[in-house]
């Protein structure tokens, strides 16, 4: 188990639980309640300088934060009703590129027709942002625990988005780098239109808020089963990043700077249907292969497998990120 988790499990265990709380712990990427006679969804997200998204475009970075905070109500089967925020600018930012910021969040919740009811406000030498949000349940919340052997697993668009923000950060020294930072603007997706689709068949998913195979690696542990992938829709803008930098394009999928696509899994006997109506709703999705026995982590390839059951790194357990892209490197290249 990683630290993180234990330290969340240490708080949760004194902390006293509401009968009106329908989900475990880790079970749902937003916490599930409620509260006279109807479902409703809550979650708080924070971001940083420690998530290495760009800075120089304020209106992405607004967007993408608020991307990021209801993320996690779509993918528990939810839509975004009340929003909230804590935001706390870093003291050189002017009047300009705090409206900037803050009009890219108001896009996102006017495209998901959610209302702002306040906050809180600081200044401050670093800057740091805490999104809240409610949203409106009306049927069976999706779970991480609903996949079963034999689903096959989707995800709402390429993977690589979030890794690609953070290589842009890490590597912005890089000529050939400060030059592409310019060209690729990199908003994440907002997939409430999926959202309404999978809500329809699927009993199973969660954002890839901490990478692609993060998210797999949840969904397998609260399921108790395990995966292969062997189709990875990569961003095209990653790969060629990734072949700019001569680094693995795998690190695309294991990195932990995600991308905020709903990841999800499906019975054999709806996936046609879903697929066709997916078409017909001009939604594209990806299938990645399919949930196997617990114990099985694995990315096969045309030429190669690559055994995942025993891969334990994570950035948090790093100081430098470069370190940890070290390590990523090492393993993807002996393995």
């Amino acid at each position: 188990m990683n630290r993180e988790k234990e330290l969340i499990e240490v708080i949760n265990r004194h902390m006293p639980r509401s009968s009106s709380q329908q989900n475990n712990l880790f079970e749902s990427d937003s916490e599930v309640v409620t509260f006279a006679g109807k479902g409703l969804l809550y979650n708080i997200d924070e971001f940083s300088e420690e998530d290495l998204m760009r800075e120089e475009d304020p209106y992405r970075l607004g967007w993408n934060m608020a991307i990021g905070s209801i993320s996690d109500i779509l993918a528990s089967g939810g839509r975004p009703k009340f929003y909230a925020h804590s935001m706390v600018i870093r003291d050189s930012w002017t009047m300009d590129y705090v409206e900037k910021v803050s009009l890219g969040i108001a896009q996102v919740l006017k495209e998901v027709k959610a209302g702002f009811i306040g906050g809180d406000f600081g200044i401050s030498k670093t800057w740091r942002y805490t999104g809240s949000v409610i949203g409106d349940l009306d049927c069976q919340a999706l779970l991480r625990s609903g996949a079963k052997v034999g689903d096959g697993i989707y995800i709402t668009g390429p993977m690589g988005r979030g890794n690609l923000e953070a290589a842009l950060k890490l590597y912005e020294q890089n000529p050939l780098v400060k030059h592409l930072t310019g060209r690729w603007k990199n908003f994440f997706p907002l997939r409430s239109k999926e959202a309404e689709l999978i809500r329809q068949y699927s009993h199973c998913c969660i954002d890839t808020s901490d990478g692609v195979f993060n998210a797999l690696s949840t969904i397998s542990e609260m399921s108790r089963t395990g995966f292969v992938v062997n189709s990875l829709p990569y961003i095209k803008s990653g790969l060629f990043l990734a072949k700019t930098l001569n680094l693995p394009k795998e690190m695309l999928f294991l990195g932990e700077c995600g991308e905020y696509e709903l990841l999800f899994t499906l019975g054999k006997e709806i996936e046609e249907e879903f697929e066709r109506e997916a078409r017909e709703k001009k939604l594209v999705v990806y299938k990645l292969g399919e949930v196997k026995e617990q114990g099985i982590k694995s990315l096969r390839k045309r030429n190669r497998e690559i055994d995942l059951s025993n891969y334990a790194l994570r950035a948090r357990d790093y100081a430098d990120p470069k370190d940890y892209l070290r390590e990523v490197i090492y393993f993807l290249k002996n393995t």
